[in-house]
């Protein structure tokens, strides 16, 4: 029987193909993915590079609200103790008007104060991660110095930084320290000078009240923000995992699917080859040489 040259070339091409074909298959099968480059199928490498670059912008700002987040709990626990300490003064203030007060015990409650001042500026000056948290965008500049008659100086700005949302809003990160502790800084020092000249009033305890409700109302504001970020920033991870849920489908193989086209792929091309080797040893096959 005479075999056909096109058929041998046929089926030589037909073996070629199906070795590519295993090799594509078998390289699937590991990598778990069905589009490895653009020609693999452009339609869903396109769209997996607009997820990948939508991921990446959401896993940043992720990455920023964590850290941001930080420093605005770190931030919220000096303005918690500044409250604690204001309500101390307060209490001290309120002691030392009542008119019944020896000089001793007024200077005493002086001294208590001076105590609060310098805790105050303490948690004025609180750094995290190398910057300070109320120096507006100065961070790395000491916010706050007193000097020997217990005034306050701001060597920050009034700059409040932000962090833009993936839907575009800008939550306020951190409260610059002239917002925060003028009205402290200048009840305190106040005070102390009334006990010292025994001048102490009513007004003095007021002034403190006033400092506290800054304090607090700068607080609750901080806060505010903090709860909207963390809110952002949970419903960005969903987000993200969302994507590469979707970017995976696009891509990734079908792992059961590969596995029996691979087998079969190997079967049919393992016939191909025992056909060929048979038809190679015919007295027919070196007649068509």
């Amino acid at each position: 029987m005479r075999v056909d040259p096109n058929y041998l070339q046929g089926l030589s091409a037909s073996i070629s193909q199906s070795t590519a074909t295993e090799a594509t298959l078998t390289n699937e099968l590991s990598s778990g993915l069905r589009v490895q480059q653009l020609s693999d199928d452009p339609t869903a490498a396109a769209q997996a590079l607009q997820l990948t670059s939508q991921a990446s912008r959401a896993d940043t700002f992720v990455q920023s609200a964590t850290q941001q987040t930080g420093v605005m709990q770190v931030t919220d626990s000096a303005l918690a103790e500044v409250v604690t300490q204001l309500t101390s003064a307060i209490s001290l203030a309120t002691q030392a008007t009542n008119g019944t007060l020896t000089n001793a015990q007024q200077s005493s409650i002086a001294t208590q104060l001076q105590g609060i001042q310098s805790e105050v500026l303490t948690l004025a000056n609180t750094s995290y991660l190398g910057q300070y948290l109320f120096s507006g965008s100065k961070g790395a500049t000491v916010p706050f110095s007193l000097d020997t008659s217990g005034t306050a100086t701001y060597a920050g700005d009034t700059v409040q930084q932000t962090l833009k949302t993936p839907t575009g809003q800008s939550l306020v990160t951190n409260l610059p320290g002239s917002a925060v502790f003028s009205s402290t800084f200048a009840a305190l020092g106040s005070v102390i000078a009334a006990l010292q000249s025994n001048t102490v009033t009513a007004a003095n305890t007021t002034a403190l009240s006033t400092a506290l409700s800054d304090v607090s109302t700068q607080r609750t504001a901080l806060g505010s923000s903090l709860n909207r970020l963390t809110a952002s920033s949970t419903y960005t991870q969903t987000q993200v995992a969302n994507l590469q849920v979707t970017q995976n489908a696009l891509v990734a193989a079908d792992t059961v699917q590969v596995a029996t086209d691979l087998k079969n792929t190997e079967t049919q091309r393992t016939a191909m080859l025992s056909l060929m080797a048979a038809l190679s040893k015919g007295s027919l096959f070196d007649y068509l040489k």
